[in-house]
């Protein structure tokens, strides 16, 4: 039985710590956001986010129209702060999963952040038009471990 226990409270470590990690990840993902709006606007922003085989930041053709590239710089800053919301979403998952053992917090996990990391991964990462690399992947591929690892530590009985 302290087997099981012990092993029980791993897998519930090892999963809020995977959303730990994930969320810090994506929490960067917003700062640098904003980070580029600020010192590098549209065109900094647009050079974080291209890089795919489709769209290359080589010959990307960026809009000399201030309205359009204004448009585009808030669109883009929208989803980098997005981005950011979904970390700050996996912290509280992850604490809700490490203190509170809380199935809802996984289902949440599972479903909210699985819509927003898989839409991203074949929406823009295999569509091409960003760049298919480690820091790319690495979320989906996190998200997926929490989402496999997490229920292991979880209680059979609500709390």
């Amino acid at each position: 039985m302290q087997t099981l226990t012990r092993a029980k409270k791993s897998a519930r470590a090892i999963g809020s710590a995977t959303w730990v990690v994930w969320g810090a990840l994506h929490i960067w993902v917003g700062a640098e956001g904003v980070h580029q709006y600020l010192t590098g606007g549209t065109r900094g922003l647009w050079n974080m986010v291209i890089g795919g085989h489709l769209a290359p930041r080589e010959t990307f053709e960026h809009t000399t129209d201030p309205a359009t590239a204004y448009a585009q710089g808030q669109l883009i800053l929208n989803f980098c702060l997005d981005v950011g919301g979904y970390g700050v979403l996996a912290l509280i998952i992850a604490w809700m999963i490490w203190k509170r053992e809380s199935w809802w917090a996984y289902f949440i996990g599972l479903f909210v952040v699985g819509i927003a990391d898989l839409s991203f991964l074949f929406a823009l990462v295999t569509a091409g038009v960003i760049e298919a690399s480690v820091p790319t992947i690495i979320g989906p591929i996190l998200w997926l471990v929490a989402c496999v690892v997490t229920p292991f530590g979880l209680s059979t009985q609500s709390k």
